[in-house]
């Protein structure tokens, strides 16, 4: 299993800290800084790589290391340094908890997992050498199908080493394989990116050997990736799978999560400022704006739809992803992707809340959120689900029930655009409540939304067909 291996420290890592701190007693010839990449990798006098190690980044929000590690950081600003050692060599795990040990010592911090703080013995360095990487440390089998990456930590976070070998695979057209160790959670992040064949989450299990993570279909090693298997009483018109054992063995914890998907277009001029609607939503159904944001997680910066508008900006033509976090206190996720196309500026949002058995969701404020998107906004649609699922918003490998729909909105331009006076008579058993002017209003679909009942996705199927003139 690959070893991960982080550094929590309260001054940032120079250099010199970084290899000379390693290397207490090691060779001169190790240390190398003249790379300029972002990933400084240490290999044998052969050139295979050993330990990776990523450039040190600052986090200023809150919460993050608790959430992704289940580790206790320094007060922020913190640094987190990251290396993963190569799958299946010993010498490469030692080098990397060694690695991280002696940082946290050299820069006033931790390490995490809390064994590579006891790493702090010498470690033989002899014929190895530091150079810039320029390959993919996270990629651990490669095949003409799929780059499979093996993690070993509590939670599968869209990493910055992950987001690399994700843009990898899908520009040479494989699917990504995530293999972790049972016990292991997803980021909501990383569900979506794993959800299209071949792509999959991959769960070691004791008693079905692997299973995926998101559909609970026992899988096994076949023709150059993992794919399900056929069940004994398969046939060529039903080739089911069987479902792992392990994945059907889920508990009801009374807790909720509040998923909400929108999409808002802008024109394309200088006085946008992208991340605004998000912020609203936010504050409408919290009381608090996000507490930061980030292109990969740990989510680092402080939240500023200022500074994301100037990276989408540096990026275009390009599209700018980033996931956005909330306070410790108030789990809250959400992912954003940002697309420069002929209708102007488009973000697609996918925003969740969590809630203990005792909260309450916030569903009377949904139609006060709806028309602060719609009226300030340019709201396009957005769509609101309830389900059961737990506070934190990890994803496990057990089953976890769908959601059911609470609400649809319709943008009020696209209200405009719909002949007869389509958007108001809709199917369904409540009218829709239009939502800021009369003249020009944008329009609020209630839906059952009870989370036993999932015959609420018939109401909306119903609704998309009218509203598409089906």
């Amino acid at each position: 299993m690959t070893k991960d291996v982080i550094a929590l420290t309260r001054r940032m890592p120079t250099p010199g800290a970084v290899l000379t701190g390693l290397l207490s007693g090691g060779p001169d010839t190790l240390v190398d800084t003249t790379g300029e990449g972002a990933v400084v990798r240490l290999c044998d006098d052969e050139g295979r790589p050993l330990v990776s190690i990523e450039a040190p980044l600052l986090v200023q929000v809150a919460g993050e290391a608790e959430r992704l590690l289940g580790a206790t950081p320094p007060p922020v600003p913190y640094w987190w340094t990251e290396a993963r050692a190569t799958t299946g060599v010993d010498a490469a795990e030692r080098l990397a908890g060694t690695f991280a040990a002696r940082l946290a010592a050299l820069a006033d911090g931790s390490a995490w997992p809390p064994e590579a703080a006891h790493s702090l013995a010498v470690v033989n360095t002899e014929n190895v050498s530091a150079t810039p990487s320029e390959g993919q440390p996270a990629i651990d089998v490669l095949t003409d199908k799929v780059a499979v990456v093996i993690q070993d930590r509590p939670v599968v976070a869209m990493t910055a080493w992950l987001s690399d070998a994700y843009r990898a695979a899908a520009t040479a057209e494989l699917g990504l394989q995530v293999v972790t160790p049972p016990g292991t959670t997803l980021s909501p992040a990383v569900r979506d990116s794993l959800s299209t064949w071949p792509s999959r989450w991959v769960v070691r299990d004791e008693r079905d050997g692997y299973y995926d993570g998101l559909t609970g279909a026992v899988l096994r090693w076949q023709d150059g990736m993992f794919a399900p298997v056929a069940s004994a009483d398969a046939t060529a018109d039903d080739p089911h799978t069987p479902v792992a054992t392990t994945y059907q063995e889920a508990a009801t914890t009374g807790e909720h999560q509040l998923a909400v998907t929108f999409r808002t277009v802008h024109p394309a001029d200088d006085r946008l400022v992208l991340g605004s609607a998000l912020e609203a939503i936010w504050r409408e159904l919290t009381g608090a704006p996000p507490a930061g944001w980030g292109t990969a997680e740990p989510a680092n910066l402080p939240w500023s739809p200022r500074q994301i508008t100037d990276l989408a900006r540096e990026r275009a033509p390009e599209p700018t992803w980033c996931v956005v976090v909330g306070s410790p206190d108030r789990r809250a996720l959400a992912t954003v992707r940002i697309s420069r196309t002929t209708a102007g500026v488009e973000e697609d949002v996918t925003l969740m809340f969590g809630y203990g058995p005792d909260e309450e969701p916030p569903v009377d404020a949904l139609p006060r959120a709806a028309e602060l998107l719609a009226t300030r906004h340019r709201l396009q649609s957005m769509l609101v689900q309830l389900r059961k699922a737990r506070r934190d918003l990890a994803v496990p490998p057990r089953f976890e029930g769908p959601g059911v729909p609470l609400a649809f909105v319709l943008g009020a331009d696209e209200v405009r655009q719909m002949p007869d006076d389509r958007a108001r008579h809709a199917p369904l058993s409540e009218p829709p409540v239009p939502l800021g002017p009369k003249t020009h209003p944008a329009m609020y679909y209630p839906l059952p939304g009870d989370p036993s009942d999932l015959s609420g996705w018939q109401d909306f199927e119903r609704l998309m067909r009218h509203l598409k003139g089906e």
